[in-house]
C-alpha cells in the first residue's frame, strides 16, 4: 500500500468504508495515523479493525487533520460539509492523501484523465500503452483498485488516474504531470449548481498543475473549448494539445477502437503517452494490441451472422450515441433509471436502427419517444429484449445493449446489467 510520514500523528475521520474507503483507513493506520471511521452499513464497519468507529455526524471534529469520504457523499447535500467546515476541518478524497503522499514516493508521472464520457476507455489505453512499452504503471481511481492499497511505483514509474468529478471535487493539490480532458455534457447536474459548475469541477483538474505540466483537451464541445482558450489566455498554450473531433484515421489496425468516439480517445491517449515520452512505435503497438474494457463495446458473441454488442457503460444518451453510429444496422436494446427526459444526442444515428427494445423504468417513456422515428417494443426486462432482438434479427445486423441510462432500477450496477446481458445471449442456445 501507499503510505506518508505525512500522516504520522494525525487525526482523520474516514466516512463511507467500500473499497477505496477501507484502502484508505489501512494506508493511515500503516501510516501511523489515528483513524475514526464510519459506514451505514454494519458489515462495511466490521472490515475496519484498528479505526475507531463512530460517526463523524456525531462526534466532535475539532482538532481533526481531514474528513475522508467516498466520491458518492453528494457535497451539496451531505451535512458532513457542513459539520466540517465548522470545525475548520477540510473534506477531502482518497486521491487527494495520495496528491500528498507523492513527494516520498520514488521520482514518478501521473495522468490525469476526466470528461463525461470515454474516460474509463482512455485512461485504461493509456495504462496498456505505457505497460506495453515495458514502464511500470498503476491503474487506480475511478477505475481498478484504490489507488493507497497499490504498491508504490518504482522510480520512473507511472500512475494513471480517472478521475470523476467527484473525485476532483475532493481534491486540492493533484498537480497531475499530464491532465486529459475529454469532453464535457450534461451529467451528474444534481450535484451541482447546474452545468456551469459541474464543468468549472473538471476545470479544476488543470488548475491545479504548474504551469509547464501538459494539458490535452478535447474541444468537440463548447465547455471544453473554452476550458482550452482560458488555459492558453493564462500563458499555458505551450501546455495544450488540442484534440478536434472527426479526425480522420485508420482504426482498422485496432480491433477493440472502433467507433468516432474511440478516434478522439485515441488521439488523447497518444498526446498524453508522447507528454511522458513514450515512443511512437510503443504506442502504436499498444493501440493494436488494446484488448478493450468490459461492458464498453464488448463484443459478445456472433450468433448465425449476427453480432452480439455489451456496452452496458453507457449510462446516458451522449455516451450511447457513438456506439449507434459505430454498426449499420442495430437491434438496439435501452432503457432503464433516465438521466435526461430526450434521447437528442442519439438522434443522428437513428436511421442505424433496424428496431427498439426498450426496458426498465424508462421503458414507456422511449417507446413514446421513439414510436415517431422507428419500430419500437417495450420489452420490459433485459432477458426479454435481448431473446425477442435475436429471434428478429438478420445476418449482418447487431443486437446493441447500450442503455442510455443508469442501471439502478433492476441492477446494482451496470456491470451487473452487463454480466445479464452475456447471460442472456449465452442462454440463446
Amino acid at each position: 500500500m501507499i503510505t506518508s510520514a505525512a500522516w504520522r500523528g494525525k487525526r482523520y475521520a474516514v466516512l463511507g468504508l467500500a473499497r477505496s474507503g477501507i484502502a484508505t483507513v489501512d494506508a493511515l493506520l500503516a501510516s501511523g495515523a489515528s483513524v475514526v471511521a464510519w459506514d451505514s452499513k454494519e458489515e462495511a464497519r466490521a472490515k475496519a479493525p484498528g479505526a475507531e468507529l463512530a460517526d463523524p455526524l456525531e462526534i466532535d471534529l475539532a482538532g481533526f487533520d481531514g474528513v475522508v469520504v467516498s466520491p458518492g457523499v453528494p457535497l451539496n447535500k451531505h451535512p458532513i460539509v457542513a459539520r466540517a467546515a465548522a470545525a475548520g476541518v477540510p473534506v477531502i478524497g482518497d486521491i487527494e492523501l495520495f496528491a500528498r503522499a507523492r513527494a516520498e514516493l520514488p521520482a514518478h508521472k501521473a495522468i490525469g484523465i476526466t470528461g463525461t464520457n470515454g474516460k474509463s476507455t482512455t485512461t485504461a489505453l493509456i495504462h496498456h500503452i505505457i505497460e506495453a512499452a515495458g514502464i511500470p504503471a498503476q491503474l487506480g481511481g475511478n477505475i481498478g483498485l484504490p489507488i493507497l492499497g497499490q504498491d508504490p511505483l518504482p522510480e520512473g514509474g507511472v500512475y494513471v488516474l480517472e478521475l470523476s468529478s467527484y473525485q476532483i471535487d475532493l481534491t486540492s493539490s493533484l498537480d497531475c504531470d499530464v491532465a486529459v480532458l475529454l469532453n464535457i455534457t450534461p451529467d451528474h447536474l444534481d450535484r451541482y449548481d447546474g452545468f456551469a459548475g459541474y464543468a468549472a469541477s473538471k476545470e479544476r483538474l488543470f488548475r491545479m498543475q504548474s504551469p509547464g505540466h501538459a494539458a490535452v483537451i478535447g474541444i468537440g464541445d463548447g465547455p471544453s473549448a473554452e476550458i482550452a482558450k482560458r488555459l492558453a489566455r493564462a500563458g499555458r498554450a505551450e501546455d495544450v494539445t488540442k484534440i478536434a473531433p472527426g479526425v480522420c484515421m485508420d482504426q482498422s489496425r485496432w480491433p477493440s477502437l472502433q467507433g468516432p468516439h474511440n478516434a478522439q480517445n485515441a488521439l488523447a491517449a497518444i498526446a498524453a503517452c508522447e507528454a511522458i515520452g513514450v515512443a511512437n512505435e510503443a504506442i502504436d503497438e499498444g493501440l493494436r494490441t488494446y484488448p478493450g474494457l468490459p461492458h464498453r463495446m464488448e463484443r459478445v458473441a456472433t450468433r448465425n451472422g449476427v453480432l452480439f454488442v455489451n456496452d452496458s457503460k453507457a449510462t446516458n444518451p451522449t455516451s450511447t450515441a457513438p456506439a449507434l453510429a459505430s454498426f449499420p444496422r442495430i437491434r438496439w436494446i435501452l432503457g432503464g433509471l433516465a438521466k435526461t427526459d430526450d434521447l437528442d444526442a442519439c438522434r443522428p444515428s437513428f436511421g442505424h436502427v433496424a428496431k427498439a427494445y426498450t426496458i426498465g423504468e424508462a421503458g414507456p417513456m422511449f417507446e413514446t419517444l421513439l414510436a415517431p422515428e422507428m419500430a419500437v417494443e417495450q420489452s420490459g426486462d433485459l432477458a426479454t429484449a435481448v431473446r425477442h432482438a435475436a429471434a428478429e434479427a438478420q445476418p449482418g445486423e447487431t443486437v446493441l445493449l447500450s442503455p442510455a441510462c443508469a442501471s439502478f432500477d433492476q441492477f446494482s450496477d451496470y456491470e451487473a446489467r452487463g454480466r445479464a446481458f452475456r447471460a442472456a445471449v449465452e442462454a440463446l442456445g
